[in-house]
């Protein structure tokens, strides 16, 4: 069975290929949306980079 931490990060990383390409169709600069997601993705990002260095930690709690 997969570490939750583990799966997070994956449907994180999934969701936001998904936006990306779902970006593709939308003209840049419709309703600022362009900036609301480079808001977001940094979001995430930081997100993400913070649940893979407390990966040690949570496996611990885990067990």
């Amino acid at each position: 069975m997969s570490n939750p931490t583990d799966r997070i990060i994956d449907e994180l990383d999934r969701s936001m290929r998904e936006l990306r390409e779902a970006m593709r169709g939308i003209p840049i600069r419709r309703g600022s949306f362009k900036k609301t997601h480079d808001n977001l993705a940094r979001d995430v990002a930081h997100v993400t980079t913070m649940l893979d260095a407390a990966r040690p930690v949570l496996r611990k709690n885990d067990k």
